[in-house]
């Protein structure tokens, strides 16, 4: 007959009693403290293994007041339709997953929309994170600063402000939106148009540098039609303002690389050829940019670089230093529809 399998030990009380010590010795023990005589300390260790007993980490953790969870945050004040499947979401937030997991840290992912005017107080407040990582300031702006200015351990991916509080990281989206504008006016294009929610800071900033190429080259404003980041919604919004624009438009400045795909999609439902007929730019420089057909020519975020950078900066704020704003330089990458 083979022997039964140990009992399984559940907490350290239960494994204090089989080893015939204290609690407080067997916790030392399992920490590897060397005020516990080494052979003690062996000795309680394989107890442990023998018996399946696991400490609980999260409890330590909060008794030395510090988790290794970071909260990763997405806010949709302005688009509460958008989904955590939406590639820039999932593109940043791999990169943000492999510079803290290889740090040692977990992550809690929260996708938020703002119900009540203490949402990001519940969050910072939960007791459950040495810090917040916030991927777009969305229309919530206000609310960030509020806490920026007593929470310091959080960072946020979008856009400074001159004199803001809070501590970002991104790319200069006006000028982003400058070189996008450059680049359509570079191909012959005179009849602008930019796709996008410009209640979301970054995007108003991109539809503002636009603005600023088509004055330089003494063309009307742009026109802006409101392309929500829903994805159930934005493919027949976008339809709809290509059939509206028609020949208006000769050159489309899109808010996001996701805009600026399904509006070459939609254009060659029409006939119209990208990028003979109406010359196509997106922003952000997925993954998924130079797989389409044709490739998109677009602006690149540096989202790998930036992902780092945030997280950089928010080990500094953890750590009790400034860890300041970091706004990178946009590239325009130059591939097929422009």
């Amino acid at each position: 007959m083979t022997d039964m399998a140990p009992s399984r030990v559940r907490n350290i009380a239960e494994l204090a009693l089989l080893a015939g010590v204290n609690a407080g010795t067997v916790s030392r023990a399992l920490a590897n403290n060397p005020l516990v005589k080494k052979e003690t300390r062996e000795r309680i260790q394989a107890l442990a293994h023998k018996h399946g007993y696991r400490p609980n980490q999260m409890a330590r953790r909060l008794r030395i007041q510090e988790t290794r969870v970071i909260g990763v945050v997405v806010p949709l004040g302005h688009e509460k339709r958008q989904h955590l499947s939406d590639p820039f979401f999932m593109s940043i937030l791999g990169h943000l997953a492999d510079a803290l997991t290889e740090n040692g840290y977990d992550i809690m992912l929260s996708r938020v929309i703002p119900d009540a005017e203490d949402w990001l107080e519940r969050i910072v407040d939960s007791g459950m994170l040495d810090g917040v990582l916030l991927i777009g300031q969305s229309n919530q702006f206000e609310a960030i600063e509020r806490v920026a200015a007593w929470y310091k351990p959080m960072v946020v991916w979008g856009s400074h402000k001159p004199g803001q509080i809070h501590c970002t990281v991104g790319v200069d989206n006006r000028t982003g939106g400058r070189l996008a504008g450059e680049c359509l006016i570079a191909a012959g294009r005179k009849r602008l148009v930019f796709l996008g929610e410009t209640t979301a800071p970054e995007l108003h900033e991109r539809y503002r540098g636009l603005c600023d190429a088509a004055s330089a080259a003494g063309l009307a404003k742009p026109v802006k039609l409101d392309t929500h980041l829903a994805s159930e919604v934005m493919a027949d919004e976008i339809a709809a303002h290509v059939e509206r624009i028609g020949a208006e438009a000769d050159g489309i400045a899109a808010g996001s690389d996701l805009i600026a795909m399904h509006t070459v999609r939609a254009l060659a439902d029409r006939g119209v050829m990208v990028p003979r007929d109406v010359s196509v730019t997106g922003f952000d420089d997925l993954p998924l940019a130079e797989q389409t057909i044709p490739r998109l020519t677009t602006i690149s975020q540096n989202i790998a670089t930036g992902a780092r950078a945030m997280v950089s900066a928010l080990y500094e704020r953890i750590a009790g230093r400034e860890g300041p704003s970091v706004e990178m330089d946009p590239i325009l990458i130059r591939r097929d529809t422009a």
